[in-house]
């Protein structure tokens, strides 16, 4: 699959193709992603909540984000990705900005970063952009700042907040970022950003007048135990299908079907006396 670029993301506003847009925290989540033909994948600071059990994504630190970056770039060498700048990552000076971002570039392998905030976040999107780096915005409800917006709930709701979050979106496009996230907006309220800018607007509980939307990867297989936010639509349970061949492995073992002679090193023949092949010797050593 030929990896998606910045200008194809453009053209496809233009043309009206809607797009896709997952989380990948990891290899396997990745290699899912790559098969199935989406394009581009997410590194979402939501790895803190998702994969390392924090309550939010504010414990989530550049070294997070710079090695699982680089585990789904390795897993997933066709996929377009974006690493997220987690917490205080850019928010302290535009300097540190560019070199977190460098990092996740660098380092992770990334093909852009992303951002949350509007408002100053302008000019420092701006710097980022004036030192080679794409950069994704992030607008509505923006998790690291969700205490200061009163929780995790729809923003954009009154006139004012509305108009300000369409100013934003408009200052990012000015500042150079190629695409805007809007999570948690009223429906309309997106579409009419999604109108106004000539960026692709992504959609996490924005409805459907936009050009492309995201979801966890988690949330849409069924992999988050009974978090389902109204925005989600569960594609499979995942975790209960995980859930049950465990079961069904500690069953076999406790009543001896587990391992059976095809499972078994028996030694009595000279195939049984090669090489261990590398997947079991990556089992073996893990």
């Amino acid at each position: 699959m030929k990896r998606v670029v910045i200008q194809d993301l453009k053209r496809w506003k233009q043309e009206g193709h809607r797009w896709v847009c997952l989380t990948a925290y990891d290899a396997p989540s990745a290699r899912v992603l790559e098969a199935a033909g989406v394009q581009v994948a997410l590194v979402g600071d939501s790895l803190g909540n998702v994969i390392l059990g924090h309550d939010s994504t504010v414990p989530v630190t550049m070294e997070d984000m710079v090695c699982h970056t680089a585990a789904v770039r390795r897993s997933a060498p066709s996929l377009f990705v974006v690493g997220d700048l987690p917490f205080l990552a850019a928010q302290v000076s535009d300097e540190q900005a560019v070199l977190n971002s460098g990092r996740l570039v660098q380092e992770g392998g990334a093909d852009a970063v992303k951002l949350e905030g509007g408002g100053p976040r302008a000019a420092t999107i701006q710097r980022i952009v004036e030192a080679g780096i794409p950069v994704m915005g992030h607008l509505g409800l923006t998790p690291q700042n969700a205490t200061q917006l009163g929780g995790y709930r729809v923003q954009g709701n009154d006139p004012e907040s509305a108009a300000r979050i369409a100013q934003d979106a408009m200052a990012l496009e000015q500042a150079g970022a190629f695409a805007v996230v809007l999570e948690c907006v009223p429906a309309p309220l997106a579409s009419a950003i999604a109108k106004e800018t000539s960026i692709p607007i992504i959609g996490i509980g924005a409805g459907q007048g936009v050009d492309a939307q995201v979801l966890v990867f988690h949330d849409l297989v069924g992999l988050s135990g009974d978090f389902q936010p109204r925005f989600v639509r569960r594609y499979a349970n995942v975790e209960t299908t995980m859930i049950e061949a465990v079961k069904s492995f500690q069953n076999d073992v406790e009543a001896g079907r587990f391992p059976d002679d095809s499972e078994s090193f028996l030694a009595s023949s000279e195939d049984e006396q090669g090489d261990v092949d590398p997947e079991s010797e990556r089992q073996l050593s893990g």
